[in-house]
């Protein structure tokens, strides 16, 4: 028999691996994002504003600290934020708006808390939550799926080389949905609202279904590589699926089915590539599964019930503080002992 000798590691696993196969399970969303809204997205992810602000504020930290900017910088992590921010955010929101963004998640929520590995809250969603609470107007104006502006103009919106025109972006379906309710006052079913195929298409916006799609297929890979278990993605999407189902089932003419909030707003990206965070979230089995679950119930009930067009973002900060706790009472006994530590 052949006995393998300590220490017993299964894998080979780094930082920048990690981060890297990450980013590669971004690649499918930002792939039917460009293709729903053009080539702009990849000037806010890849080139000019979201990584090179994250990549400067992480740099002018680790000198400020005298750490080594090629260890560091080359881990991946300042990239993986900057994505994130560039798709939690709208595609055409000013390029000053995504730098506010990155600059208050690395400089902030990362580095003021001691770096990789010490911030207790998500760095993307502290700068989601930041900035469409101090600008709420722009950050809730996501152009249609159907744009015809070329290139070059939305380059110019981007830049703020030519007026932001009202026409060009708009309510997401998710929020759309929610204001129509909302102004019916209870004479406006969902069945009414969502007739409007150009808006959401076949069950969850027209387009943002497979912007969705995309996100899980992603997700499902990194379960499959092992990145990531399936315990938090799937505590969420149930929290969001179990109390959707039934609010649908009890008053269908004012709640949305279970499939359009699994598949609309962040759902798909927060499930996956947000609430599997392994440094804000929980470290557990079965802490994990608490965690997604009451981020996934939390998030509904602010998506639906509150003032914001998504809940995902403060559901899942509002989480981060409960992970201490949450390991506490789901650590499992030591070996040998009864009871927990």
């Amino acid at each position: 028999m052949n006995f393998n000798t300590p220490p017993y590691l299964t894998q080979n696993v780094s930082v920048q691996r990690v981060m890297l196969q990450v980013l590669a399970a971004l690649l499918p969303g930002i792939a039917i994002y460009v293709w729903l809204i053009g080539p702009v997205v990849l000037v806010q992810i890849e080139i000019a504003i979201a990584t090179v602000a994250s990549l400067l504020a992480e740099a002018f930290m680790l000198r400020l600290l005298n750490k080594p900017l090629g260890l560091f910088l080359g881990d991946g992590s300042a990239i993986v934020t900057a994505w994130l921010i560039a798709l939690a955010f709208p595609p055409l929101a000013p390029w000053w708006l995504v730098v506010v963004g990155c600059l208050f998640a690395i400089l902030v929520a990362k580095h003021l808390y001691g770096g990789l590995g010490q911030n207790p809250f998500n760095p993307a969603m502290i700068a989601f939550a930041v900035c469409i609470v101090s600008f709420p107007s722009l950050m809730s104006q996501w152009p249609p799926v159907d744009l015809s502006a070329g290139f070059f103009d939305q380059l110019a919106l981007v830049f703020g080389q030519a007026p932001r025109v009202d026409a060009m972006s708009g309510a997401t379906p998710l929020d759309a949905l929610k204001t129509a309710l909302k102004l019916g006052e209870g004479s406006t079913t969902v069945s009414s609202v969502m007739a409007d195929a150009k808006t959401f298409g076949y069950f969850a916006g027209k387009g943002w279904e497979w912007v969705g799609a995309a996100y899980l297929l992603g997700g499902l890979w990194l379960w499959q590589r092992k990145i990531i278990s399936w315990h938090a993605p799937l505590g969420f999407l149930a929290g969001i699926a179990v109390l959707a189902s039934a609010l649908w089932l009890w008053n269908p003419g004012q709640f949305a089915n279970p499939l359009f909030h699994l598949f609309s707003g962040g759902s798909m990206l927060g499930a996956f590539f947000i609430v599997t965070d392994p440094v804000s979230g929980c470290t557990t089995a079965k802490g994990k599964l608490i965690f997604g679950l009451s981020t996934g119930v939390l998030a509904y009930i602010i998506r639906v019930f509150g003032g914001y067009p998504d809940g995902v973002a403060f559901a899942v900060l509002l989480l981060n503080i409960c992970v201490p706790l949450i390991d506490l009472y789901t650590q499992p006994p030591i070996f040998g002992m009864k009871g927990k530590p």
